[in-house]
C-alpha cells in the first residue's frame, strides 16, 4: 500500500525561507503533504507558481495583521476540502488553524500562540490552549483519521528540551503548559516522533543567540499528532536538524495511505 509522506515547517517567513533555497529543497524531496507555520505573509504576497511547479496545491490562512503568523498547506492531491480557522474570532483574525480533508483523512497547520513576549501573550496563549483542545477533541469525532501539524510552542517533556532545570519558568516549559499537553494526548492522540523515538538531544527549534543551532541548545516543539485512528497506519517520524530555512526546522511524518476507507 501507498504512503503518504507529510512535512510541517514553521518557515519564519515564507519569503524569506524561499529566498534561502525553500523551493529547491522540496524539489530535491518528494513530500505528499508540506504544512506551513508562520508564512508572515498574505496569499496575495506569495508566489503559489513556485510551488505548483512542483506539483502543489496550495491553501493559505493569514493573519490579518500583515507580515505575522500565517499557516499553509501544499498538496500533491487536490483537497476535497479546506477549511480556514477554528471558528474562534480571536484566533482566526491570527491565522493559526487551517485543515485540509483529503478522503477519509484531516490534515491541520497549526500555529499556537507564543507566550515569550510577556504576560499578555502568555494569558493569550493559555486561552488559546483552553479553546483548542475541545476544538481538536470534537474534530477527531467527526474526522477520526486527523493529523494536527504544526509549531505547539511548547516542549512536552523534560528530554524536549536542551536545558529543563534552568528553563522550567520559560514560557513553552511551565509546568501548566505541560500538563495541557498531557491532556492532549490522553484525549486520543499520538506524539508520532516519540512513537519511534526515544532519544534525547533531538530538537525543531533553536535561538538564534549563542549560537543555539551549532552548540544544538535547542527545543523540541514542533509536532504531528496523530489521532490514535491512526496508529496502524504509523510507518515513520523524523526531524531534519540540518534544514536552514528558519530558525525551525521541518518535521516529519511518513503514514499509509488511508485517504479512501481502508
Amino acid at each position: 500500500m501507498n504512503t503518504l509522506k507529510i512535512i510541517s515547517y514553521n518557515v519564519n517567513g515564507i519569503r524569506a525561507a524561499i529566498r534561502k533555497g525553500l523551493i529547491e529543497w522540496l524539489a530535491a524531496n518528494d513530500f505528499d503533504i508540506v504544512c506551513f507555520q508562520e508564512t508572515k505573509a498574505q496569499a496575495e504576497q506569495i508566489d503559489n507558481a513556485l510551488f505548483e511547479a512542483l506539483g502543489y496545491h496550495c491553501y493559505w490562512h493569514s493573519a490579518e495583521k500583515k507580515g505575522y503568523s500565517g499557516v499553509g498547506i501544499l498538496s500533491k492531491t487536490k483537497a476535497d476540502k479546506v477549511v480556514a480557522g477554528c471558528g474562534i474570532a480571536v484566533y482566526d483574525e491570527e491565522g493559526r488553524i487551517l485543515r485540509a480533508d483529503f478522503g477519509d483523512l484531516s490534515v491541520v497547520s497549526a500555529y499556537f500562540p507564543s507566550g515569550s513576549r510577556g504576560s499578555e501573550r502568555q494569558a493569550f496563549k493559555m486561552r488559546f490552549l483552553a479553546d483548542i483542545l475541545p476544538f481538536a477533541e470534537q474534530l477527531k469525532e467527526k474526522r477520526p483519521q486527523l493529523v494536527i501539524c504544526g509549531d505547539y510552542n511548547i516542549c512536552h517533556k523534560a528530554i524536549d528540551i536542551h536545558d529543563p532545570i534552568r528553563n522550567r519558568n520559560s514560557s513553552g516549559f511551565l509546568p501548566e503548559e505541560r500538563e495541557w499537553m498531557d491532556r492532549f494526548f490522553e484525549a486520543g492522540f499520538i506524539d508520532s516522533f516519540r512513537h519511534f523515538h526515544s532519544e534525547a538531544d533531538r530538537y525543531s527549534w533553536w535561538s538564534y543567540r549563542a549560537n543555539a543551532r551549532n552548540n544544538n541548545k535547542g527545543w523540541r516543539i514542533d509536532y504531528h499528532a496523530v489521532s490514535k485512528a491512526l496508529r496502524t497506519s504509523l510507518r515513520a517520524a523524523d526531524i531534519y536538524p540540518d534544514v536552514r530555512h528558519s530558525d525551525h526546522c521541518p518535521v516529519y511524518v511518513e503514514l499509509l495511505d488511508v485517504r479512501h476507507k481502508i
